[in-house]
Protein backbone atom coordinates (compact mmCIF):
# COMPACT_ATOMS: atom_id res chain seq x y z
CA UNK A 1 0.00 0.00 0.00
CA UNK A 2 1.33 3.39 -0.94
CA UNK A 3 0.86 6.35 1.37
CA UNK A 4 1.02 9.80 -0.10
CA UNK A 5 2.55 12.43 2.11
CA UNK A 6 0.75 15.72 1.79
CA UNK A 7 2.23 18.92 3.16
CA UNK A 8 0.31 19.71 6.32
CA UNK A 9 -0.37 23.26 5.12
CA UNK A 10 -2.37 21.87 2.18
CA UNK A 11 -4.30 19.58 4.48
CA UNK A 12 -5.06 22.45 6.86
CA UNK A 13 -6.80 24.23 4.00
CA UNK A 14 -9.45 21.48 3.97
CA UNK A 15 -10.42 21.92 7.63
CA UNK A 16 -13.33 24.39 7.02
CA UNK A 17 -14.96 21.92 4.62
CA UNK A 18 -14.63 18.59 6.43
CA UNK A 19 -17.96 18.77 8.25
CA UNK A 20 -20.07 19.60 5.20
CA UNK A 21 -22.67 16.84 5.25
CA UNK A 22 -23.06 16.24 1.51
CA UNK A 23 -19.41 15.23 1.13
CA UNK A 24 -17.91 15.40 4.60
CA UNK A 25 -16.21 12.06 5.02
CA UNK A 26 -13.39 13.22 7.32
CA UNK A 27 -10.82 11.76 4.92
CA UNK A 28 -8.64 14.88 5.01
CA UNK A 29 -8.73 14.83 8.81
CA UNK A 30 -7.61 11.20 8.82
CA UNK A 31 -4.80 11.97 6.36
CA UNK A 32 -3.73 14.95 8.50
CA UNK A 33 -3.46 12.54 11.42
CA UNK A 34 -1.43 10.12 9.31
CA UNK A 35 0.90 12.95 8.27
CA UNK A 36 1.31 13.99 11.91
CA UNK A 37 2.20 10.39 12.80
CA UNK A 38 4.80 10.34 10.05
CA UNK A 39 6.17 13.61 11.44
CA UNK A 40 6.40 11.94 14.87
CA UNK A 41 3.94 14.37 16.46
CA UNK A 42 1.78 11.98 18.44
CA UNK A 43 -0.23 14.64 20.28
CA UNK A 44 -1.25 16.43 17.07
CA UNK A 45 -2.06 13.11 15.38
CA UNK A 46 -4.18 12.01 18.35
CA UNK A 47 -6.14 15.24 18.08
CA UNK A 48 -6.95 14.58 14.42
CA UNK A 49 -7.99 10.96 14.97
CA UNK A 50 -10.11 11.96 17.96
CA UNK A 51 -11.81 14.52 15.72
CA UNK A 52 -12.75 11.74 13.31
CA UNK A 53 -14.18 9.71 16.19
CA UNK A 54 -16.06 12.72 17.54
CA UNK A 55 -17.88 12.98 14.20
CA UNK A 56 -18.79 9.34 13.60
CA UNK A 57 -21.97 10.27 11.79
CA UNK A 58 -19.93 11.96 9.08
CA UNK A 59 -16.86 9.71 8.91
CA UNK A 60 -17.22 6.82 6.50
CA UNK A 61 -16.95 3.33 7.95
CA UNK A 62 -13.37 2.33 7.12
CA UNK A 63 -11.91 5.63 8.28
CA UNK A 64 -14.19 5.76 11.32
CA UNK A 65 -13.11 2.30 12.42
CA UNK A 66 -9.41 2.69 11.62
CA UNK A 67 -9.30 5.98 13.51
CA UNK A 68 -9.40 3.90 16.72
CA UNK A 69 -6.21 2.09 15.74
CA UNK A 70 -4.46 5.25 14.60
CA UNK A 71 -5.52 7.04 17.79
CA UNK A 72 -3.91 4.19 19.72
CA UNK A 73 -0.70 4.56 17.76
CA UNK A 74 -0.69 8.34 18.22
CA UNK A 75 -1.28 8.06 21.96
CA UNK A 76 1.50 5.50 22.27
CA UNK A 77 3.82 7.84 20.38
CA UNK A 78 2.84 10.64 22.78
CA UNK A 79 3.57 8.38 25.77
CA UNK A 80 -0.08 7.96 26.80
CA UNK A 81 -0.07 4.18 27.08
CA UNK A 82 -3.41 3.81 28.90
CA UNK A 83 -5.20 5.85 26.22
CA UNK A 84 -3.41 3.87 23.51
CA UNK A 85 -4.62 0.57 24.95
CA UNK A 86 -8.16 1.90 25.33
CA UNK A 87 -8.26 3.07 21.71
CA UNK A 88 -7.03 -0.29 20.41
CA UNK A 89 -9.49 -2.13 22.65
CA UNK A 90 -12.27 0.03 21.17
CA UNK A 91 -11.32 -1.19 17.70
CA UNK A 92 -11.23 -4.80 18.87
CA UNK A 93 -14.64 -4.38 20.50
CA UNK A 94 -16.04 -2.78 17.35
CA UNK A 95 -14.78 -5.67 15.24
CA UNK A 96 -15.33 -8.45 17.79
CA UNK A 97 -17.38 -10.51 15.34
CA UNK A 98 -15.04 -9.97 12.38
CA UNK A 99 -12.94 -12.71 10.83
CA UNK A 100 -9.89 -13.13 13.06
CA UNK A 101 -7.65 -13.50 9.98
CA UNK A 102 -8.11 -9.85 8.93
CA UNK A 103 -4.57 -8.43 8.81
CA UNK A 104 -5.46 -5.20 10.61
CA UNK A 105 -6.88 -7.18 13.54
CA UNK A 106 -3.78 -9.35 13.72
CA UNK A 107 -1.63 -6.23 13.67
CA UNK A 108 -3.73 -4.54 16.37
CA UNK A 109 -3.46 -7.59 18.62
CA UNK A 110 0.30 -7.73 18.04
CA UNK A 111 0.74 -4.08 18.93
Amino acid sequence: MYVLIYPLAFLEATRPYELILDDGNMYATYIRGQAQLMAHDGAAAASEFQRVLDHRGIANQPIGALAHLQLGRACAMAGEIAKAKAACNNLLTLWKDADSDIPILKQTNAE
